[in-house]
């Protein structure tokens, strides 16, 4: 894809899909990507128009998943992830820095949108012989097949990291569906697996958008961080907790002092059974 909007074909390409605005393709948008179209630039010009700081959120929410995943690998000892509502592959994809760090880390990509998949086997290949990398076509809202698929990879018995990065807001409105989400997806993973979750929360600037966001069809809902806070019920938090996504743990290599941005996130750790 490119800016001149020369529309790829296939079975779930049709012209109507390119008329509505895809969360991939203006989250793309804002990072400075080019595989996107005049809908989601629409989108994507609106929001920047009115809240200046969506494209350094972009680049945090990148930059979270990056220190995240590398303390999963080095500190955790994780060798498996599912990567659920990955989006559109850009720098520093979730298994370049697990292979980086350890080459025979697994990584199950998991997005419903027929561009990204289409990416994601393009892009999204092994950087090591050791390691593997693959792709399932599902939607957050069926944990059910996301796990069956993923099972095909990755090794249940051993622990996974899953990451659920921005896209619960897309996912539903209703908190209840939230959380039964989240539960559905970690209850099948053993004992010191670890989720790695974050989400827009109702900020100044954020409110001041998001109605304008759905009147263009580009549908999130925003939700408090305590909220967001909840998702990690029955989990042990590491340090520092959830927070801003640009204070877990910032880079000390970062040039300047983090500024919270208006997303929440954090990592936490799955307990043995029977220990709350």
């Amino acid at each position: 894809m490119s800016s001149d909007d020369e529309y790829p074909s296939g079975p779930r390409l049709t012209p109507d899909y390119f008329r509505h605005p895809s969360s991939a393709r203006v989250w793309d948008y804002w990072l400075g990507g080019k595989d996107n179209y005049a809908v989601d630039r629409k989108v994507g010009d609106t929001v920047a128009g009115e809240f200046p700081g969506i494209r350094d959120l972009a680049r945090q929410s990148r930059q979270f998943l990056v220190r995240g995943v590398r303390y999963l690998v080095a500190e955790a000892g994780i060798r498996q992830f599912l990567d659920i509502g990955t989006g559109l592959p850009t720098v520093q994809n979730t298994h370049e820095i697990a292979q980086a760090l350890a080459p025979e880390s697994k990584i199950v990509y998991v997005d419903n949108d027929p561009v990204v998949l289409a990416h994601a086997r393009a892009l999204l290949r092994n950087t090591t012989d050791e390691g593997v990398t693959a792709y399932v076509d599902a939607d957050v809202n069926d944990p059910e097949l996301i796990i069956s698929d993923a099972r095909n990879v990755l090794n249940f018995g051993e622990p996974i990291a899953v990451i659920l990065q921005g896209i619960l807001g897309h996912a539903t409105p209703e908190l209840a569906r939230m959380y039964d989400i989240v539960n559905r997806v970690m209850a099948p993973v053993p004992p010191d697996s670890y989720l790695l979750l974050s989400d827009g929360i109702d900020g100044e600037q954020s409110l001041k958008v998001n109605k304008k966001q759905h009147e263009l069809g580009h549908h999130y809902h925003l939700r408090t961080p305590e909220q967001i806070a909840r998702c990690f019920g029955g989990l042990e938090l590491v340090e520092p907790g959830v927070v801003s996504i640009s204070m877990w743990r910032p880079d000390p290599a970062d040039i300047g002092t983090p500024v919270p941005v208006e997303s929440h996130g954090g990592v936490a750790r799955k307990p043995p059974a029977g220990r709350k």
